[in-house]
């Protein structure tokens, strides 16, 4: 009996080790942890009210940084490097070092994030609390510092990186000019803010060759002394919609208003309500998509980063456009010549209308979840409860874009034209996205890596 009791210890020791091992592991490869780092992002976007266009940037980089880590791990993946024209060779973790390749996307998505927001450190609690939950779930310490290693110097690479797109030049670049003509854009109520970003089509894309790449064709020319031009019908069309919006209409145009920034003012009062912009609410309808379909670790990070490129370089176009064109939106039409007291049923936001961007970027992210979720994927949005909206249910993702673009014209913010264009434009760029990434391997590429 005395020769069993050291053997007995001996084997519930290792039971107890192989089951902090599995511990550790289902606690870094949760993807429904990554989704809710993600979040973590997203509520410091909306809290710190980033325009959509910069924090489609936040995004981007954030996730591919995650995704870096994540490839380096499972060979079904490949880097981003060499696909992204202008990404560099992504550094390797040391040999012979074990590494958590999810604890360390996870890690590199937050350091990215933190480093590319406001104010200082706003992540970092958070970063800790993701070391400490690995920690507590039975990592061993020589495996988190590699990790922690290696997480950095890939965050590193690809905060370096991105100094290269010219978001500090635009950042001190000059105003934009408004001028004082039919048919072009001027600042709107309430604010009457001043264009927003008129030099984000200078950002360096990600995939696309340029912002011109791919451009809509011109919209209908302004002409309101013929009531039957189209640009005159398309103006009257967005005055009748709004004051004849139905309650469905109305559920549709808050659940996508995304306004970062809605400014209300009564009387001498003023005060600003927040929700996430476009692209953080489409960061959620990935969390909703990959945590319905099952997706794996992996999985879910290749398709926030896929779809986080789409938005990016999608603003990137859609900027272009906007400020090519620099076309009047229709609350300044229709209350100059038709209405003054006319309003919108959401507020008009402080940029030129031709092409819309949530038309842009919805149809742009559609693409790209269909391609890695597949077509005619039902799936209930519970994004905007934490605003006190009610759910929407979609049957598809191409669905949910298309309701995202009528949005517009029931707000009473965009001419047709913005919507049907900018649809058509998202949708060649999440296309030519789609055929340009190759995030998973081949199974023979895969087969030549395991050799």
């Amino acid at each position: 009996m005395n020769r069993l009791f050291p053997l007995l210890c001996i084997a519930v020791s290792l039971f107890d080790c192989k089951q902090k091992a599995t511990d550790y592991a289902k606690y870094t490869s949760n993807p429904i942890l990554y989704s809710k780092t993600v979040k973590k992002l997203n509520d410091v976007v909306l809290y710190n009210n980033f325009s959509p266009v910069v924090a489609s940037r936040n995004y981007a980089y954030a996730n591919i940084a995650a995704y870096e880590c994540m490839a380096a791990g499972d060979s079904s993946y490949q880097s981003l490097s060499g696909q992204i024209k202008h990404l560099p060779k992504m550094p390797q973790a040391v040999a012979n070092q074990k590494v958590d390749y999810h604890l360390a996307s996870l890690l590199a998505f937050v350091k990215v994030g933190n480093a590319v927001t406001f104010p200082e450190g706003v992540l970092m609690d958070y970063y800790n609390e993701l070391k400490n939950g690995a920690d507590s779930a039975g990592m061993p310490e020589e495996i988190l510092a590699n990790t922690v290693a290696f997480s950095d110097t890939i965050a590193a690479t690809i905060l370096k990186w991105s100094k290269g797109d010219s978001y500090a030049k635009t950042r001190s670049a000059e105003k934009f000019t408004v001028k004082q003509e039919d048919g072009r854009w001027i600042p709107t109520p309430p604010a009457y803010t001043q264009g927003l970003e008129p030099h984000w089509c200078d950002i360096r894309p990600l995939v696309l060759d340029s912002a011109s790449q791919i451009l809509p064709p011109l919209p209908p020319k302004y002409d309101m002394k013929d009531t039957a031009s189209a640009y005159c019908k398309e103006v009257m069309e967005v005055k009748t919609t709004v004051e004849n919006l139905t309650p469905e209409q109305k559920h549709i145009a808050e659940f996508f208003d995304d306004n970062p920034f809605n400014l209300h003012v009564t009387g001498h009062v003023m005060y600003a309500t927040k929700k996430f912009s476009p692209p953080g609410h489409w960061m959620n309808i990935v969390g909703i998509a990959a945590q319905k379909s099952g997706a794996d670790f992996s999985k879910t990070v290749a398709a926030y980063t896929e779809t986080s490129i789409a938005l990016f370089d999608g603003f990137i176009a859609c900027w272009k456009s906007k400020y090519l064109s620099n076309s009047v939106r229709p609350e300044t039409v229709i209350n100059k010549l038709l209405d003054p007291a006319w309003q919108p049923y959401i507020q008009t936001p402080p940029f030129p209308g031709y092409v819309s961007g949530h038309s842009v970027i919805s149809s742009a992210s559609a693409e790209i979840m269909t391609d890695h979720f597949g077509d005619n994927f039902a799936y209930r949005d519970s994004s905007e409860r934490e605003f006190g909206i009610a759910d929407r249910s979609f049957t598809s993702f191409r669905h949910a874009a298309d309701e995202a673009s009528m949005s517009r014209l029931y707000g009473g913010i965009h001419f047709r034209c913005d919507l049907e264009q900018g649809a058509i434009m998202g949708r060649k760029i999440g296309e030519y996205i789609v055929g340009k990434l190759h995030l998973k391997r081949s199974q023979n590429q895969i087969s030549f890596t395991n050799k």
